[in-house]
Parts: structure tokens; C-alpha cells; sequence
């Protein structure tokens, strides 16, 4: 009997995916990640943007394409949203993010297999490895509906933490989640603390995205104090406008932003700062999206994931009168441009530097795999582990390098 586990969104929704992947395998099931035919299908869907949520809605006529017959179990926020949807269209059982792991239960029931009493640890079959710490998120912004499908910051304890981490056998792992600088606000502890906790861990260390609240002192401390820290900080921005982050309910302002780069860059002087940020906001003027171009090369930012803004129906922001579509389009047109010169600006820094990057992938002439600052390099032939590699130029989507240990 096989199974396909589907997943759209972010990394959480990933590394869930993984969960449940691991957990059919332990009952038998034949498992892939890959939309093929199969005897069920479960579907794990997204609704950070309508765009997201249409593409969840479209996922069930997509698996039936391959078999008509299957059974369907959909997931995830999408369905948190509007689960009945899923419903109308065949599903034959649907939930949410709070209770996503029924899933197994149903499925156990439906074909008469035994369900897991404990949840195993997601399955990796990567080079780096996605562990969740925590889950949901407190912030409400005014642009976003995930707390409101996620809920409140639940964190694991740092004890399954760590046992997950000496588990998998990626030679790297990412500590994720939907807020992960809440971790442990809910019982006591914190993401500095689950640092130090991991300081003898045999593995490369990179962290999810962050937020300015804790960046300290004291954290890139503990960061500094890891065995292999990946100095990458994705620290979410959003705009560089003060106005705008004040009715995005982002709890800074851009100098303070600034200040928390400067502080990255004097524990790492060589961190690669990235970013996501938001154009075409609700009272978003010329003067404000002339801030968030200015803020790139005065951040020095590595890279830049840049959206349009999409209104969510439930938050703040949706009430809020939108800008033209044809503005946001040409704002757009205008930060991607931008963030792609900062990109070629970094990338360009780092030519003749000697990097460690852990290999991924083989495309048949070249390897890539990642710096710890998050560069893809690229090297002739296929390549396994780690190597010491010597970035010589541009090329693709990162660099071309040659190992040289």
C-alpha cells in the first residue's frame, strides 16, 4: 500500500510532512513525498497568502488526477481556515494544525492498522535536517492570519530537542518553527538557553528566522559558543519605514533594526544578514518604499525575499484601504531589483574566500552545497560529506568553487 505525503508552505508545514511520513512508514505503509499514484494522499496545506490557500483548494483535484480512487486526508492551516472546502471537494477527513496528526488515527481506523502511540521523530533524508522547536505565534501583525491558525507559542521541551538533533544523521540542522524567538516563553526558558544547551553538538547549526526582540549579547554569545554555528541570520524586517512598521504592529523601529545588524556584525563580522520584506502595504507611500530601498545596502543584507503585500481576510491589515495593484507591481519590480544587487554585492565579497560547504545535490556536471552564510556553491563533479572549498566566481544561483581540502 502506498502513501503520499503532500505538503505546501513553509518549512513547519515541512517538517510535519516528515512526522507523519515516518510515523506511516512505521505502520507499513510505503511512503513518498512526491504527488504519484498511491492508495491515500495526505495533504498538508497552506494559508500564509490567497495565493497559498488557492493552490491548497486545487491539491485534491491534483491527486485524484493520478487516482481517482484514493482516499484523501487534508491538513494544515488552509484547512484550519476553511476545513468545509476540503470537505465539499471529496475529502474524506479533514483537520487543522492543532490537531494535524489525527490524520494517523483515521488512517489507522480506515485500513485497520495499528497508530503510533507516540509521534517518531520526522524523517530527514537531507544534508540538513528541519527541526521544529516550537509552534504558533503571539506577535499578530496586522498583515497576518497565521496566529490566528496556528495559536499560541507551544514549545518543546530542550531535552526532545536535543535527542532529535543527536538523532538525525544530517550533518546539519536548522532549528525551525513559526516564531522560534518565542521559544520557550511559554514555560520558562529561551532560545539563548537551548543554544547553550547545544554547545557539544556535532553539528553544523542554523537557525530559522528570527525577530530583533532577541538578538542580545547574550544570544550571539551562545552562538559564538557553538561547536559549528552557521552565522546566517534571517532577521525578519518587513519595511524600512517606521510608519509602515507601525501599522504592520511590528514591535521596532528601523534604527532599532539597524542597531541589531550592527550587534550581528560585531559578534560575526562575516554573517550574512537576510530578510524578508513587503511592498504595496496599506498606506505604504513613495517616501516609505524609498526607506525599505535605502535600508538594504545600509543593512548590508546578503539577500532579500521580497513580496507583494496580499490582504488575509481576519487581520488588521484587511480592513485597511489597498494600493493599485499596478503600484505594488512596480515596487516589487523595483526592491527585486534592488536585493538582487545586494546579493551580487555579497556573493562578489566573497570571491577567493575558503569556505566549508556540506554537498547536497548532484545535477550530473556539478555539485552544489551551502557556506554557512548560506552561499550555493558549485563545484565539477559529484561530491559527497564536506570539503573545504575555494569560492572563485559568480555562477547560477551562488558561486562556482574548487575544493582544495
Amino acid at each position: 500500500m502506498k502513501a503520499v505525503v503532500f505538503t505546501l508552505g513553509c518549512k513547519v508545514n515541512e517538517v510535519e510532512s516528515a512526522g507523519i511520513m515516518s510515523a506511516l512508514e512505521g505502520m507499513g505503509w510505503q511512503v513518498s513525498d512526491k504527488l504519484s499514484p498511491a492508495d491515500i494522499y495526505v495533504l498538508n496545506t497552506c494559508a500564509v497568502t490567497a495565493e497559498a490557500e488557492k493552490k491548497s483548494r486545487q491539491l485534491i483535484a491534483r491527486a485524484r488526477r493520478f487516482s481517482p480512487q484514493a482516499r484523501i486526508y487534508v491538513c494544515g492551516c488552509a484547512s484550519q481556515k476553511s476545513g468545509a472546502v476540503f470537505a465539499q471537494r471529496g475529502a474524506a477527513f479533514v483537520c487543522g494544525t492543532g490537531d494535524k496528526f489525527s490524520v494517523l488515527g483515521a488512517i489507522a481506523a480506515d485500513f485497520g492498522c495499528a497508530c503510533p502511540k507516540a509521534l517518531p521523530y520526522p524523517k530527514q533524508v537531507r544534508t540538513r535536517a528541519f527541526v521544529k522547536i516550537e509552534d504558533g505565534c503571539n506577535n499578530f501583525c496586522s498583515y497576518c492570519v497565521i496566529p490566528y491558525l496556528r495559536g499560541r507559542v507551544k514549545s518543546r521541551s530542550i531535552w526532545d530537542i536535543c535527542g532529535e538533533i543527536a538523532a538525525t544523521p544530517s550533518p546539519e540542522v536548522v532549528l525551525t518553527g513559526i516564531n522560534i524567538s518565542a521559544y520557550g516563553s511559554d514555560c520558562g526558558t529561551g532560545l539563548t538557553e537551548l543554544l547553550k544547551a547545544l554547545e557539544g553538538a556535532e553539528k553544523r547549526i542554523r537557525l530559522g528566522s528570527v525577530e530583533c526582540s532577541v538578538i542580545d549579547e547574550r544570544f550571539l554569545a551562545a552562538c559564538k559558543n557553538l561547536k559549528d554555528f552557521a552565522p546566517q541570520f534571517h532577521l525578519s524586517l518587513q519595511s524600512g519605514s517606521d510608519a509602515v512598521l507601525r501599522a504592520m504592529n511590528r514591535r521596532y523601529t528601523r534604527s532599532r533594526y539597524l542597531e541589531k545588524c550592527a550587534l550581528i556584525y560585531r559578534y560575526f563580522p562575516e554573517a550574512a544578514i537576510t530578510t524578508d520584506m513587503i511592498v504595496g502595504f496599506p498606506g505604504e507611500s513613495d517616501e516609505d518604499f524609498a526607506d525599505s530601498l535605502s535600508i538594504i545596502p545600509e543593512a548590508g543584507f546578503a539577500r532579500v525575499h521580497a513580496f507583494a503585500f496580499s490582504p488575509r481576510e481576519g487581520t488588521a491589515a484587511y480592513r485597511m484601504k489597498d494600493i493599485p495593484a499596478p503600484v505594488k507591481s512596480e515596487r516589487l519590480h523595483g526592491l527585486l531589483t534592488a536585493a538582487h544587487r545586494a546579493e551580487s554585492a555579497f556573493i562578489n565579497s566573497r570571491i577567493n574566500a575558503v569556505r566549508t560547504v556540506i554537498f547536497e545535490d548532484f545535477d550530473g556536471q556539478y555539485t552544489g552545497g551551502y557556506t554557512p552564510e548560506y552561499i550555493k556553491v558549485y563545484v565539477p563533479g559529484e561530491q559527497s560529506g564536506k570539503g573545504s572549498v575555494l569560492i572563485e566566481q559568480p555562477f547560477r544561483d551562488g558561486a562556482a568553487g574548487r575544493i582544495i581540502g
